[in-house]
C-alpha cells in the first residue's frame, strides 16, 4: 500500500487521472505489471485490473445500491456477498437508491463497485474527505482489512498522515508534480512534513 501525498493543488489526483487513462497522453509512460499502458483508452486500463474509487464518490444516485455494484462487476472473488461481508449496511440497504445514502454510505459503495471489478490495483482517491469521524474509522479499518486479507495493491491519496501510518508500506509526496520525498511513514520528519504538507 502506497500512499500519494502533497498540498491541494500538487498534482495528487492529476497523477490518479494520468493512471486510470483519464487524461490525453503527454509524454512519458505509465507501467503497469510490465506494460505501458499510457495510450490504452480508460476502459481497457480498468480491464487490466486498474479499479477507481474517484474523489467526490461519484455513485449512479438514480440506482439502487446493488445495480451500483453489479453495473461494473467483473468475475472473481469480489462479489455481492464478499462486498457486504466488508459493508454490512450495503447489504441492509440493498434496495435503496445511492441518492438516498449518507455520504459515508455512499463512500462504502463507490469502494464497493471498485472491488467489484476485482481489481488488481485498488486507487482510492480522498475516501474519507468530508465524512464524520465515525465513519472516517469505519472507513480506514476496512481498508486495513483489506491490506492485510487480500494481495491487493492499494494506492490511497488523503490527508491523514495520523490514519495513513497505519496502513501504508510507504509513501510518495508530489510538490508541484513531481515527486520531493518518498519512504516510509516512520521516516517522516517533521520538517518534510511542514515544509511540504503544511498549509
Amino acid at each position: 500500500m502506497v500512499a500519494l501525498m502533497g498540498r491541494n493543488g500538487m498534482g495528487k489526483t492529476t497523477t490518479v487521472k494520468v493512471i486510470c487513462r483519464l487524461l490525453k497522453h503527454r509524454g512519458g509512460s505509465v507501467m503497469f505489471d510490465g506494460h505501458d499502458i499510457a495510450r490504452l483508452a480508460s476502459h481497457r486500463v480498468a480491464r487490466l485490473g486498474v479499479g477507481l474509487v474517484p474523489e467526490g464518490r461519484r455513485c449512479f444516485s438514480g440506482l439502487t445500491v446493488h445495480e451500483n455494484l453489479i453495473a461494473a462487476a467483473r468475475p472473481g472473488s469480489w462479489d455481492f456477498a464478499a462486498v457486504s461481508g466488508l459493508f454490512p449496511r450495503l447489504a441492509e440497504r440493498r434496495n435503496q437508491v445511492a441518492a438516498s445514502l449518507s455520504g459515508g454510505e455512499q463512500q462504502m459503495l463507490a469502494i464497493g463497485r471498485a472491488l467489484m471489478t476485482n481489481p488488481r490495483l485498488l486507487i482510492l482517491d480522498e475516501a474519507t474527505e468530508g465524512l464524520a469521524p465515525v465513519i472516517r474509522q469505519e472507513i480506514w479499518a476496512s481498508i486495513r482489512r483489506l491490506k492485510q486479507k487480500t494481495g491487493l495493491a492499494i494506492l490511497v491519496i488523503d490527508k491523514s498522515i495520523r490514519e495513513l501510518r497505519t496502513v501504508a508500506d510507504r509513501a510518495v509526496i508530489l510538490e508541484k508534480g513531481r515527486s520531493v520525498w518518498t519512504g516510509g511513514l516512520d521516516a517522516l520528519s517533521a520538517d518534510v512534513t511542514d515544509k511540504y504538507l503544511g498549509v
